[in-house]
């Protein structure tokens, strides 16, 4: 079975423009999170996949591979699938840009589901919730499961709904079994190229988010917990915040 990653990577952003190439002690973000990629045990190929030529030839002269896509996608995951159509593999999977410190492990334990059972047609990845400010965030994607690890539903609202804790907020999260979701995504290159032609599901435009678009077409999405640490860049700041914790890293 041959594996591929694709990154998604754009120049421009409204919160932090450049954020691919910014320099992470010494290294572009975007050449961190190929190497990264590049150590998991599954992957076979690495692709950045970009529409601009700065990020191009950033990832091609540090060794990495590049390919230009078109300016007037939607989404990533449409980037993803512009370079899926001319690839040959039977998996694809999407990693984030913006998340330099992300696992190998991780990638790995999220493809294994597709890997070993070919009717699963996507995967993706949750962690367990740490605090109640976190639960109530908007931006942090709860996701809940069925007993076999197939999504039920992806939410920006505090789902489930813990009915008895909610007032006083006092039990441990842990208790609680409530997860956020990881928007790392694993696809058969098939079905990517079939959600990717899918129009906008109703809960998809409510939400904002694209994954329920699986769902609502009645596509399983099968969902692998992990407890390593994933932590993204969005702002400036966040550059500082991974850079101690690569000094504290390589301190060990």
């Amino acid at each position: 079975m041959r594996i591929s990653a694709i990154i998604p990577a754009r120049f421009a952003s409204t919160r932090f423009p450049g954020k691919p190439l910014v320099k992470i002690a010494g290294k572009s973000m975007i050449e961190r999170v190929c190497e990264r990629v590049c150590s998991s045990k599954t992957i076979d190929r690495v692709i950045v996949a970009t529409d601009d030529q700065r990020i191009f030839q950033a990832v091609t002269a540090f060794g990495g591979e590049a390919w230009m896509t078109r300016e007037d996608h939607a989404s990533g995951t449409d980037r993803l699938a512009e370079v899926a159509d001319k690839l040959q593999t039977d998996l694809v999977v999407n990693v984030q840009g913006d998340e330099p410190l992300i696992s190998p492990a991780m990638i790995d334990s999220a493809v294994a589901p597709l890997r070993d059972d070919p009717t699963i047609p996507m995967g993706t990845l949750k962690s367990a919730i740490a605090d109640w400010q976190e639960f109530r965030d908007p931006n942090v994607v709860k996701v809940v499961t069925d007993h076999a690890g197939n999504a039920l539903y992806f939410s920006r609202s505090p789902i489930p709904f813990p009915r008895e804790e909610w007032q006083a907020a006092s039990s441990p999260m842990s208790a609680l079994g409530v997860y956020k979701h990881i928007g790392l995504y694993v696809y058969r290159r098939d079905f990517l190229l079939k959600f990717a032609a899918m129009p906008q599901s109703p809960l998809e435009a409510l939400e904002k988010l694209e994954q329920l678009r699986a769902l609502e077409n009645g596509f399983k999405i099968r969902v692998v917990e992990t407890d390593q640490p994933c932590i993204g860049v969005d702002t400036p700041e966040d550059v500082t915040k991974v850079e101690m914790l690569l000094t504290n890293n390589d301190a060990r």
